[in-house]
């Protein structure tokens, strides 16, 4: 049985086919652990104090990264966490999720806050997917822009200083190329490890997982035995997004580290056009006050879409 080439005593279970490296259950774990308390300090996230927002999903990675900004956030007593959790009504899915997230919540002390899209738009998602189902936009379109409005909703009813997302390596990459797909590249600089804004509305958002491989944050939830809600959400089948995952998994597969060299060619991309774009100024949406880049935000644009139907 091969060693773990970290500790060179505990038999290995997991080979890093893009590093090469034989990983003992332990030493796995702390190497994701480590990987996501260098991220922070690399973007600087974080401040000492400050009330950090975990978005948790009930899914794997949101809940992983709860469990390790739990843990690192022992080491700075004046920094605290909670969680909010956004309710997008899908039947059949998204109470397992919840009942998952709050059973984790409970399990780490940790305060949570939920919202719904019924509560806060006056539709779920499932409503909106049958007033919308004769157009072109997949369900995550519309999902996406309401979840993000929601999340902000959220953060400053918990108070927060910054909203922590599990966006994983595989979720920065696939983002990126929707944006070019979606003729839309200069909306890399706001998808970043980290976002923040002058207007005090917007709660800065930080993405601690950006470095963590999708299958490695699996694994780390199966080794630590953290219970996760397995169930893909019924409509991200429709997603372009989807379709990208299994393409890139592919060519991982093929030819390991691409994923890591695709996400390093992307930072420097980022970094290029920010140097060279000026930032664009936010104001408040004359219908909900909500920051937008224009005069009426795109969730406003959607619910007057719905109200006409």
């Amino acid at each position: 049985m091969l060693k773990c080439s970290i500790c060179k005593r505990r038999n290995a279970f997991y080979v890093r086919r893009y590093s090469g490296e034989r990983l003992c259950r332990k030493c796995f774990s702390e190497s994701i652990e480590n990987k996501v308390r260098a991220v922070i300090s690399k973007y600087n996230m974080f401040k000492f104090d400050d009330r950090i927002a975990v978005a948790v999903s009930g899914g794997k990675d949101s809940i992983n990264l709860l469990h390790i900004l739990s843990k690192i956030e022992k080491d700075y007593p004046k920094a605290s966490i909670c969680a909010i959790t956004v309710d997008e009504g899908i039947r059949g899915y998204r109470d397992e999720a919840i009942k998952i997230a709050a059973e984790n919540c409970e399990m780490l002390g940790i305060d949570q806050t939920v919202v719904s899209f019924k509560e806060i738009y006056g539709y779920t998602l499932d409503e909106i997917v049958e007033k919308t189902k004769h157009k072109d936009l997949t369900p995550c379109a519309y999902c996406g822009v309401l979840r993000r409005r929601a999340l902000n909703i959220a953060a400053r009813k918990a108070a927060a200083d910054k909203i922590a997302t599990a966006h994983t390596l595989d979720d920065e990459i696939q983002t990126f190329l929707l944006n070019l797909f979606h003729g839309d590249p200069f909306r890399t600089i706001r998808s970043g490890p980290k976002f923040t804004s002058k207007n005090p509305k917007l709660t800065p958002r930080v993405k601690p997982f950006c470095e963590v491989l999708e299958r490695e944050s699996v694994l780390y939830a199966y080794v630590k035995g953290i219970n996760f809600q397995e169930t893909p959400c019924p409509y991200a089948g429709e997603a372009l997004r989807n379709d990208m995952r299994i393409y890139l998994n592919r060519l991982e597969e093929k030819h390991p580290s691409i994923k890591y060299t695709l996400y390093r060619s992307i930072e420097k991309i980022r970094e290029a056009i920010a140097s060279r774009v000026e930032e664009t100024p936010l104001q408040s949406c004359r219908i909900c006050g909500e920051p937008t880049t224009s005069s009426i935000c795109q969730a406003c644009r959607i619910l007057n879409e719905l109200e006409s139907k």
